[in-house]
């Protein structure tokens, strides 16, 4: 019993120092912010080795800037990737020798200039891409989770984000992320509307048109009503289901133009977001669209939500004019996929 108080005594004395010091270092203003970036570059690079580690992954996250051009080009020198990120030719070096040593990258006469070295993945980077380009995603999400902060000055937003990291590290969240990921991917089921669903599809809906725009006379009228609008006229809703709870939804909702539907209310539960639950309800609706020969389908966004306008890129959807009677007031970029 002595021995556990004093175990005790010591991990609050040190949270209680540390926590001065935080403190401290928070309490300096705008003239730290440089130590404020530093510190917290430092902690992240700190907490995503934690995640490569428990993964089994060999690789230093400090590598990754230089690693990811490699990757990203058939054939890049040394100077190109000093250019790309700006830092000194050292450093650049210095990154390319511990590549080189870990057997990740090769290097290769140029064909025109035999003194020039050009630098591509090895076989060991090309099966380490396919193998942390998960994780890489799970990570980029898990930073616009934390980082999508309303604040005044960059000095709020960075207390803003230490005290969440303080709540939750930054390792742990990603690995959350990514075992939800890989048991969501296994698990999520694509299942039809029925009318227990209504409250579902309104209350989601709702929910996201809350968190990044705001909730139109038009949308409180079609989610109030899907009957009416969607289902009525020859429409669908699908919702995302995980288990027994329903965690996404979308509707291919009839427009005027014949064998065209719009692709709308799509919406993700908060706690499932960055799954690629979204992904999987576009799909869903594009090979329903497919398998019921519709001539296109048709979506209305914004480029604010620029995750949302690649993926819908990725999937084949065009940017075509947006028409003067537009029923969103929000919209600003119109998206149509014709090749069904």
């Amino acid at each position: 019993m002595l021995f556990y108080f004093i175990n005790l005594y010591k991990y609050l004395y040190k949270y209680l120092i540390l926590k001065d010091i935080m403190d401290a270092l928070q309490g300096i203003g705008e003239i730290g912010i440089g130590s404020r970036l530093k510190r917290v570059s430092e902690y992240m690079m700190r907490e995503t080795q934690i995640v490569y580690d428990t993964f089994d992954i060999d690789f230093d996250p400090y590598l990754f800037p230089t690693f990811k051009i490699i990757k990203n080009k058939d054939g890049v020198t040394n100077t190109e990737i000093n250019a790309s990120l700006r830092t000194t030719q050292p450093a650049t070096t210095q990154a390319i020798n511990k590549l080189m040593k870990k057997r990740l990258i090769e290097l290769k006469e140029d064909k025109d200039d035999k003194r020039k070295k050009i630098i591509y993945l090895s076989e060991k980077g090309k099966k380490l891409v396919q193998k942390i380009t998960p994780i890489w995603n799970s990570i980029e999400e898990t930073i616009k989770e934390y980082t999508c902060i309303k604040s005044n000055s960059l000095i709020e937003h960075l207390n803003i984000l230490e005290e969440k990291f303080q709540k939750k590290s930054f390792s742990t969240a990603i690995i959350e992320h990514i075992k939800m990921n890989t048991q969501q991917l296994q698990s999520v089921e694509i299942i039809n509307y029925k009318n227990e669903y209504a409250s579902h599809f309104y209350d989601l809906n709702i929910e996201w048109l809350q968190t990044f725009f705001y909730v139109e006379p038009y949308d409180e009228e079609v989610l109030s009503n899907p009957d009416k609008y969607i289902i009525n006229k020859g429409g669908r809703i699908f919702f995302a289901k995980i288990n027994d709870e329903i965690v996404g939804t979308v509707a291919l909702m009839p427009m005027g133009e014949s064998n065209t539907y719009e692709l709308t209310k799509m919406a993700v539960s908060p706690n499932h977001r960055g799954h690629k639950i979204g992904q999987h309800l576009m799909q869903h609706c594009i090979n329903y669209a497919q398998e019921n020969n519709f001539d296109k389908l048709i979506l209305y966004s914004n480029t604010i939500l620029e995750n949302a306008i690649y993926i819908y890129r990725k999937y084949g959807f065009i940017e075509i004019p947006v028409e003067e009677n537009c029923p969103y007031e929000r919209c600003n970029i119109k998206m149509e996929l014709k090749s069904l």
